[in-house]
């Protein structure tokens, strides 16, 4: 079956669409996949804004945010559409992840009640309507019922692909947020342990934004030009967040707008200039990687897989081009014997890898197979995900 699956980050630079032949195995509980080719579809400048204003609710309205659902929904329907006429290949089934504007994986108490809520805008009518295809879509929710996290998915995705006998394989997504499936040599699905372990490029985004006008920091160039402030970083990561324990997940509700003014803040009360300021957050999501790997992950690996002969991490996700961020990832991580590597350098397009996830978690469902992994976001059992959308 050929599926395509549709991916619009927390980062909200645009939109990812991959198509993926997905086989059976005769003798395995997940799939072959191949990849057939990827495209993305950058967001221009006023929806970019509109998609940031709705995930700050004091900055938006309800007639806006309904017009955006379905404005993202119209533009969904043209990538997809646009990826079909580049490849020559229709699917026969499509899995959409949509744009997330809340995530909040904690209770808060709510008219007499503990409420925990997930909003992916999109609406799926138009693109069923264009393309005459099921659609599968809203994947956390599901997971939230169970009560998990709803979040990190792609962790099914990372035991299809590159679980080893050999090898530990941790596999780390840098997105507007960074997470991690840490799968032991030899290991089983529930011996896999994944979380979200805060900012990739959401606050280096946020940042470049305000100080330089610029969507992001091209292959970490302004951040090379800069001194990352160490007392700032090591004031940082004392929040609670990055000490708790998984699983955990998060988004602009912990790492937005707020907390980008803050670390900007505590940086010119230190004197840095602007390339200080973006190091400084390049630096941060780097120490957060490594000080997750330290406290969480490599423990895990060595109580389930001790004589492994090796441990790969391997990077996907637009923070995967940041130079800077890769090479200072590669220098925490080289003294425990941890060799990194690019999606790339494994076959997999780095920018494709959440769009491919979610065409496999699509065809999951679609077969009634669960797509969580309960180890990964805390659910109390596997469950099949999603919602549908008849084409």
């Amino acid at each position: 079956m050929t599926v395509a699956g549709v991916m619009s980050g927390t980062s909200a630079d645009g939109i990812d669409v991959a198509l993926v032949r997905i086989t059976p195995r005769a003798s395995a509980e997940l799939p072959r996949l191949k990849i057939l080719g990827h495209k993305h579809f950058p967001y221009h400048a006023a929806l970019r804004k509109a998609v940031l204003r709705a995930a700050s609710p004091a900055s938006t309205t309800v007639p806006e945010i309904a017009r955006l659902n379905w404005r993202l929904g119209q533009l969904y329907a043209d990538a997809v559409e646009q990826t079909v006429a580049s490849l020559g290949k229709k699917p026969s089934l499509i899995g959409m992840h949509g744009q997330t504007i809340y995530h909040q994986s904690t209770p808060t108490r709510f008219l007499g009640t503990d409420v925990r809520a997930t909003w992916q805008l999109g609406e799926m009518s138009p693109l069923a309507e264009r393309m005459r295809i099921l659609i599968i879509s809203d994947f956390r929710t599901a997971d939230f019922a169970a009560d998990g996290q709803g979040a990190p998915l792609v962790p099914i995705l990372d035991l299809c692909l590159f679980r080893s006998p050999t090898k530990n394989r941790v596999l780390l997504n840098l997105g507007g947020i960074a997470n991690v499936s840490v799968i032991p040599a030899g290991g089983t699905p529930d011996q896999l342990l994944a979380f979200d372990t805060g900012p990739a490029n959401m606050v280096i985004d946020t940042l470049m934004r305000q100080l330089y006008n610029k969507h992001f920091d091209q292959n970490g160039k302004m951040a090379s030009r800069g001194q990352a402030l160490t007392p700032v970083v090591e004031t940082i990561l004392r929040d609670p967040y990055f000490s708790a324990p998984p699983p955990k997940s998060c988004g602009r509700e912990q790492f937005g707008e707020l907390f980008a003014k803050r670390l900007q803040s505590l940086c010119t009360k230190a004197g840095a200039s602007n390339p200080d300021i973006i190091a400084t957050a390049t630096e941060l999501t780097a120490r957060s990687i490594y000080d997750a790997y330290t406290r969480f992950c490599w423990p895990h690996l060595g109580q389930l897989a001790p004589l492994a002969r090796s441990t790969e991490l391997i990077i996907a996700g637009g923070g995967a081009r940041n130079q800077t961020l890769i090479t200072r990832l590669r220098t925490l991580l080289a003294p425990l014997g941890v060799k990194v590597l690019l999606a790339d350098q494994v076959g997999l397009p780095a920018e494709a890898k959440e769009a491919v996830a979610f065409a496999l978690l699509a065809w999951l469902s679609y077969h009634g197979l669960p797509g969580n992994v309960p180890s990964a976001t805390g659910a109390h059992r596997p469950a099949v995900l999603g919602k549908m959308t008849c084409g």
